[in-house]
């Protein structure tokens, strides 16, 4: 949580639309997971409802357990590892069009696109109301199709001049 595009994701995201979550539900909590959280991730756990862990061993529990995953980037380069594992673990993830780069999921069918804290309000009011209850699914097929090492192995090893067939006898399962 040191790297300049998540800080600014995290920091605007409680600062300006977390608060406006907060007053549909009490009960909601924004839990920052990442490793080296830098003083100003540090201090975003002073406000209500947010928790900064730090680096955890695991990530799957605070994924299983939670609501949605958000991932707020207004700035981001490449696929987002942190969006694709929320999806791999089946949970509705709000994510913006940035954080989309290279994954080729659709919005409404595999994740939930938010830009504004509006399009982050909808977008929890419906999850609260139970809405949406395939979409964590769909998201794990999206990322078990184009993402397990099936999909994506035949094409490493033709990229480092073997042929697609020696990769795609691997045995590698992607699970």
């Amino acid at each position: 949580m040191d790297y300049w595009p998540n800080v600014d994701a995290v920091c605007w995201f409680a600062r300006e639309v977390f608060p406006a979550l907060r007053r549909l539900d009490k009960r909601l909590v924004f839990c920052v997971v990442g490793s080296n959280p830098g003083p100003e991730v540090r201090a975003l756990a002073e406000g209500d409802g947010v928790t900064v862990t730090g680096r955890v061993p695991d990530v799957r529990p605070y994924l299983a357990h939670a609501l949605a995953a958000v991932a707020p980037l207004r700035i981001a380069r490449g696929v987002q590892n942190k969006v694709l594992e929320a999806m791999a673990m089946a949970r509705p993830v709000l994510v913006t069009g940035r954080g989309l780069e290279g994954i080729d999921a659709r919005d409404g069918e595999h994740v939930l696109v938010a830009e504004s804290t509006a399009d982050f309000a909808r977008h929890v009011t419906a999850l609260l109301a139970g809405g949406h209850c395939d979409l964590g699914g769909r998201a794990r097929q999206l990322v078990r199709a184009r993402f397990a090492w099936e999909a994506c192995l035949p094409e490493v090893v033709a990229l480092l001049g073997g042929s697609a067939e020696a990769g795609a006898g691997t045995g590698a399962t992607g699970e």
